[in-house]
């Protein structure tokens, strides 16, 4: 059996210049990036074309055994293309660090992937290194107005900014720097995130173009002064610097699938941590320049959906027209209790003890969001009839159709009736809706989470966050939409509460205001905005031979 990598190494991609003519792109509006790859220039587009249907596609509460979302997104893609739809998929871009750790790459998986696979998955076109030296930019630009006399007044206890890089390196969590005497800086503590937890990455996912961009990096909050100001990057003037090294990471980039479909890559906040969606930008170009516009947002459809929908439509005036929510049969009998190593059985009772899992998050899309839904089955070839049956009985107490997807092994062929049944969802309106109001308080938007889509009994905000709470309110800041950051294996805040639990509580142990993005981030469990590599990071697996070829790389 070829793997991944294999299957794309041995796809004949066309042109880039021939992707782009067929979505009417001109070669002026094009920055290439070699043969298969480019950067567009998204004003100088379809700007009088009209938009098309946004659909999104998300997923079941995540387990070991996968689920397949960003290959259902790609396959379903390729299968509408089949069918004679005009189509352009919007994706995220992947991470160094879950590419070198353990979870993989975000290219898609087997007959359903985008190319250049090994580009996608490793620097791309360079917009994480533009991020991370924006980021870093901010940082050794605050640190400097403090080692030069500090005219702002700025609390060095109350600094806020960290640096970043794109790789999982839990060394750097914590640090002290500013060490070796006055000319080298102020000690104090210090730390990093990973480049997709940065909120340049969700600035810049969120922004609307350039100056939109320019001015959201001004309004970035890094620290506070003695009586409580904030300090932004606008006051350090770092805001025109940082968007002049973002000028080009902010255009999409265009890539292709297997089947030549059209697709843009672009940004990619983590969805545990961050909003976990593709930028604006390239969703709304991919609106604008196709009938049919397929995304993803990260994880389950409590963290990647709920913010998808609660923070960028709300932002970006977006209205989907489907959603697809993506489960595998073996992931629904892991939360109905079975072991890793049992998964290709067939055992009815696990599954039917796993189905609340699914049936909730197609509860909160049905009837939180108003938003019609199909269910797509990523199926494997152990998966039974009866286990499919019983799937598709438990979903139509909702009204919700069943289709299983095989665009793994087969492509756009295997994902005909998955397309088919979300282009007739798309046919109708729908009277989509937010699962919380913004003219509340920061603590009842996110006791409106929990209860409404996590289906707990309340939240918690510990004795910090409740401080943090009344200073954002005393700011201004009290408008702003919430981002939870909290496991993506539970509805709670407890990786191991798995299956659909009620009746919990989450605790918020701090907010951290995001001014640029425009959200405030709450924090929960053990979350941590830089992961580390595992005991065998899948790093150790990839290599590169003479002839440049890269193998190992999935």
């Amino acid at each position: 059996m070829l793997t991944d990598l294999e299957i794309a190494q041995n796809n004949t991609m066309l042109p880039i210049l021939q992707i782009a003519e067929s979505l009417g792109i001109d070669e002026d509006n094009l920055e290439c990036y070699g043969r298969y790859k480019a950067k567009v220039n998204a004003k100088a587009t379809a700007a009088s074309r009209p938009n098309g249907k946004l659909i999104l596609v998300t997923a079941i509460t995540p387990t070991p055994a996968g689920e397949g979302k960003t290959t259902t997104t790609i396959g379903l893609a390729d299968a509408m293309k089949r069918l004679g739809k005009r189509v352009v998929v919007a994706l995220r871009e992947p991470s160094l660090g879950p590419v070198f750790g353990v979870k993989g790459g975000a290219a898609g998986g087997g007959y359903a992937q985008v190319v250049p696979m090994e580009d996608i998955n490793l620097h791309f076109t360079g917009d994480f290194h533009a991020i991370g030296a924006a980021n870093n930019l901010l940082a050794a630009m605050l640190d400097n107005h403090i080692h030069q006399g500090n005219a702002l007044g700025i609390d060095v206890r109350s600094i806020t900014w960290r640096r970043c890089v794109d790789m999982n390196d839990r060394q750097l969590r914590n640090v002290v720097d500013g060490l070796g005497g006055r000319t080298n800086g102020v000690p104090r503590e210090d730390g990093f995130d990973i480049t997709v937890a940065s909120e340049i990455m969700a600035v810049l996912c969120l922004a609307e173009d350039i100056a939109d961009l320019k001015q959201r990096l001004g309004r970035i909050i890094v620290a506070y002064t003695y009586d409580g100001q904030p300090v932004t990057a606008a006051d350090l003037k770092a805001n025109g610097a940082m968007t002049a090294l973002l000028k080009d990471a902010i255009q999409p980039n265009l890539v292709q699938t297997l089947e030549h479909t059209p697709a843009f890559v672009h940004g990619g906040p983590f969805a545990n941590i961050a909003h976990g969606c593709n930028s604006v930008i390239a969703t709304r170009l991919a609106l604008r320049l196709g009938d049919y516009a397929v995304t993803e947002a990260g994880f389950g459809a409590d963290l990647g959906a709920e913010k998808f929908l609660d923070i960028k439509c709300r932002m970006a005036g977006l209205h989907p027209a489907a959603v697809v929510v993506v489960a595998t049969i073996r992931a629904l009998k892991m939360h109905g209790g079975v072991k890793k190593d049992a998964l290709k059985e067939e055992n009815l009772t696990a599954l039917e003890a796993g189905m609340p899992n699914l049936l909730r998050h197609v509860e909160n899309i049905t009837t939180v969001y108003h938003l019609p839904c199909v269910v797509a089955i990523n199926r494997f070839p152990d998966d039974t009839p009866a286990e499919l049956e019983c799937v598709r009985n438990a979903c139509a107490r909702f009204g919700v159709a069943v289709e299983c997807s095989e665009v793994w092994a087969k492509g756009g062929e295997g994902g005909i009736a998955l397309a088919q049944e979300v282009i007739r969802l798309c046919q109708s309106e729908n009277q989509f809706s937010f699962s919380y109001p913004l003219d509340i308080s920061i603590a009842d938007k996110l006791k409106c989470i929990t209860q409404r889509i996590y289906h707990g009994k309340t939240v918690v905000l510990s004795p910090q966050a409740r401080r943090e709470a009344k200073r954002l309110t005393q700011l201004g800041y009290a408008d702003l939409p919430v981002c939870i950051a909290k496991t993506q294996y539970s509805f709670s805040d407890n990786p191991r509460l798995l299956g659909a639990p009620e009746g919990f509580t989450i605790t918020v142990r701090n907010l951290r205001l995001s001014a640029g993005a425009g959200f405030i981030v709450a924090l929960t469990g053990d979350i941590m905005t830089m992961p580390g590599l595992p005991k065998i990071p899948a790093a150790e697996n990839i290599d590169v031979d003479e002839y440049g070829v890269i193998h190992g790389l999935f």
